[in-house]
């Protein structure tokens, strides 16, 4: 069990649980398996229920738990809903999503996602993709490479660094990467800003955002009336369309009113702010700090 926790300590494990309100006997689904911490959890609950989990990331074969209520889906959890159909599943009473990458990815020195170990450019979360940080950083356009850094690092004024990546190519590490950007980083803001770079990277190659949205759309559209959706986010990238879709209806949080001026949207948020993670639980786990925990539940037919 330790050696499974490790591998990606589970975030606001509890308040996941207590917002899943799971059913013993409903159909689940945990699209970050990872580690198998909140899977576990969902597990302790379901009697003739069933857990689906889904992970593009074969490492998380290791971790899969010895229960007859579990199915692990190796495959992004894009393919969401043509995934279960496969499993002759049609409809869903909850889903979780615990975004972003994991500890035990950032912690590999192989796998490029760590801004501590020098690695290959690749921070592929399934290895088996095609594209890697080394053809982006290697083969992008400048001016992909300007909006890489400014949508998905939001970084102000992205062309020196960009200017920086075209005239010392080829780069091979992150270590040589780090190098060629060096003296863009702020002496203050150090890890703040080999973070950005970093994210916006990974997030490039992995679609991270895109994701996200077809996720909202096909779980929605997945969930029973009265089912629950929970989503974890790390930063505002994926914080926004997750808040936006559960407000409002849509990603791009417009409002969409009946003619009584009645939000139409098809789930009701639960969380009316973020849940965040207590002194406690940042201390003992420190990812936790920038977590973000947000759930919203199906309309029921009735009052659509």
């Amino acid at each position: 069990m330790s050696q499974k926790m490790d591998y990606h300590k589970p975030v606001l494990l509890q308040e996941c649980i207590d917002l899943l309100q799971i059913k013993p006997d409903g159909i689940y689904v945990d699209v970050t398996f990872g580690g198998g911490g909140h899977s576990r959890e969902i597990l302790k609950h379901l009697t003739t229920g069933h857990l689906y989990g889904f992970d593009q990331d074969p490492d998380a074969k290791a971790n899969v738990p010895d229960s007859e209520n579990f199915t692990l889906i190796a495959a992004n959890f894009r393919h969401l809903k043509k995934s279960l159909r496969l499993h002759g599943v049609k409809h869903i009473d909850g889903l979780l999503g615990d975004f972003g990458v994991s500890s035990h990815q950032i912690d590999e020195p192989d796998r490029g996602f760590s801004t501590r170990f020098d690695g290959p450019l690749d921070m592929r979360m399934n290895p088996d993709k095609a594209l890697s940080a080394h053809q982006i950083i290697n083969e992008s356009e400048d001016t992909e490479l300007f909006r890489i850094f400014k949508d998905y690092g939001e970084i102000n004024r992205p062309w020196p660094l960009v200017n920086a990546i075209t005239n010392h190519r080829p780069i091979n590490t992150t270590a040589e990467l780090k190098k060629v950007l060096e003296r863009f980083a702020p002496p203050q803001k150090h890890g703040q800003f080999w973070a950005k770079i970093f994210q916006a990277i990974r997030i490039e190659v992995n679609e991270e955002i895109a994701v996200i949205h077809e996720l909202l759309e096909q779980a929605t559209e997945m969930l029973n009336p009265g089912g629950r959706l929970v989503c974890m986010s790390y930063h505002s990238l994926e914080d926004r369309p997750v808040k936006n879709f559960f407000r409002y209806g849509n990603i791009e949080g417009e409002p969409n009113k009946d003619f009584y001026g009645n939000l139409i949207r098809p789930l009701e948020p639960i969380t009316r702010k973020p849940v965040i993670a207590n002194d406690e639980e940042i201390n003992e786990n420190p990812r936790a700090r920038s977590a973000k925990l947000r759930a919203a539940e199906k309309i029921e037919e009735e009052n659509e």
